[in-house]
């Protein structure tokens, strides 16, 4: 029988929890219906549960008969999921539900982001303590929430709410995978002033649009050298055309945890410049087409006329604003020398937004270190600030530093081997988990990361493996019977 739903996929206790937090929707700081849903599901089961000071979700469940001794166990996820969408969709995330379909050993959505990024891991969690035949020790999940925007449910984490000794961490995008560590990372705002005047004469308007790149995960992705479609525009400004332009608008990206699909940017130019404008175009995306081979298959720029306005930025404001842009860091700035291939410190240039009057430009800095971290946050500070802008830092989250004599780790490297007949293996990862805020309030926690392997998140590109959610959740399962005794 051919399978057309997720929720006739196994490990069907999972997938069916997944294809329903899938029909709600759930974007950073607006998840109450999908946790008005399981606290619903928890009152049908009897389960101890309540909101934490910040609005985190905790469920309780009592060990299984024989397993009252072990140590407790907390599985957390969060909530929120990442909502970016392809340039032709209409789809609403704070109406809509996600659309999911099945392709060979894969599950993705229909012009959307998934929401497997952490939905899996929050099923997971959920179709365990739900379960009536499940073994386990004493167990809690903890929901947290509006990770991808701040982890601002992680950073609210107070000691004494929950219980266990063991945190897994369900968050993680590669099975048969361990992680002991990540990155911390920081916001960096700058707001530059845009000054005016009047639209000059003979100049007619058009919107440049480039998009059709992958995008992706800032942290995951970033070493990956996709393209920046913010940077990208602003090099074309600055050095890839003969045109002169008078700036009326620059918008692109949409968050600080993706790398930029998309941007537009409206300018005037000279009556008998537009031809010019149109080759100095084409040659640019030859020359793009070019440099992004096998990486971004789909590039595309157009030109369209727009209506004239009564007033353009002034040149100095203009060129200052293309300049810092073009002179920001985005990408990888070190490899880490104690994790090979692992990134150490990267930047994300995410965002920029203007209005008459402003331009604000958004960025997330990663690093493994938490010093390095505050380094380039400061360097790219300097940098904006040499273009007279206002500049804030915001938003830090420390790293998760190893602990290489954790006691979780040692057993459940055992047992994916004696289960799967291969070593798992252990990593850190250039990604803001939680587990280094988590940690804060509960440092006595033996902390692991695991996951299903899921492909592009951040990106409407996201999709999982079918076949690494069963192993991921035999995986859960067989660790949750062997957790040691107290």
């Amino acid at each position: 029988m051919s399978i057309s739903t997720i929720s006739e996929l196994q490990p069907q206790p999972l997938w069916k929890m997944f294809h329903a937090l899938t029909q709600i929707p759930r974007p950073s700081k607006h998840e109450q219906a999908a946790l008005e849903f399981i606290e619903s599901l928890c009152k049908q089961k009897g389960l101890e549960h309540f909101y934490d000071q910040v609005g985190n979700f905790i469920i309780r469940k009592p060990a299984t008969q024989g397993y009252e001794n072990c140590q407790g166990v907390i599985m957390q996820g969060h909530i929120d999921m990442v909502p970016q969408k392809a340039a032709d969709s209409c789809h609403d995330f704070l109406t809509d539900p996600i659309t999911t379909y099945i392709e060979g050993d894969w599950v993705s959505a229909q012009g959307t982001t998934l929401g497997a990024d952490n939905g899996l891991g929050v099923a997971a969690a959920l179709a365990v303590i739900f379960s009536d035949d499940i073994e386990h020790g004493p167990l809690e999940v903890l929901i947290t929430i509006d990770e991808e925007t701040g982890m601002t449910g992680a950073k609210g984490l107070q000691a004494g709410d929950l219980q266990g000794d063991i945190l897994l961490n369900l968050d993680t995008e590669d099975e048969g995978e361990l992680y002991i560590g990540c990155a911390g990372g920081v916001d960096i705002s700058a707001n530059f002033n845009m000054e005016t005047c009047e639209f000059p004469e003979n100049h007619d308007c058009f919107e440049i649009r480039l998009f059709g790149l992958r995008g992706g995960h800032s942290g995951l992705d970033i070493d990956g050298g996709r393209g920046n479609a913010i940077k990208l525009l602003s090099d074309f400004l600055l050095n890839h055309t003969q045109v002169k332009s008078h700036g009326l608008y620059f918008n692109g990206g949409t968050l600080r945890n993706a790398i930029a699909r998309d941007a537009i940017v409206g300018i005037a130019i000279d009556h008998s410049d537009e031809n010019q404008l149109k080759q100095d175009i084409s040659k640019f995306l030859k020359e793009i087409e070019v440099k992004f081979k096998n990486i971004e298959n789909t590039i595309q720029i157009t030109v369209t006329p727009i209506a004239a306005t009564s007033w353009v930025y002034t040149q100095d404001a203009w060129q200052s604003l293309l300049t810092a842009i073009d002179s920001c860091i985005h990408g990888v700035t070190a490899m880490s020398n104690d994790f090979n291939g692992i990134v150490q410190t990267s930047n994300n240039l995410a965002v920029i937004n203007t209005t008459e009057t402003s331009a604000n430009v958004l960025c997330l800095a990663r690093s493994l270190s938490d010093e390095n971290r505050d380094t380039i946050a400061q360097d790219i500070k300097k940098g904006f600030e040499a273009h007279k802008a206002q500049v804030q830092i915001s938003g830090e989250y420390p790293g998760w530093q190893p602990n290489p004599n954790s006691k979780i780790l040692n057993i459940m490297c055992h047992l994916y081997e004696q289960y799967f007949h291969a070593p798992a293996k252990i990593k850190v990862i250039h990604a803001g988990l939680e587990c280094g805020l988590l940690g804060k309030p509960y440092p006595e926690w033996d902390m692991i990361s695991m996951g299903p392997t899921i492909r592009h998140a951040h990106s409407p590109d996201e999709m999982v493996n079918i076949p690494s959610v069963e192993k991921f959740w035999q995986f859960l399962l067989f660790t949750l019977k062997n957790i040691p005794r107290s």
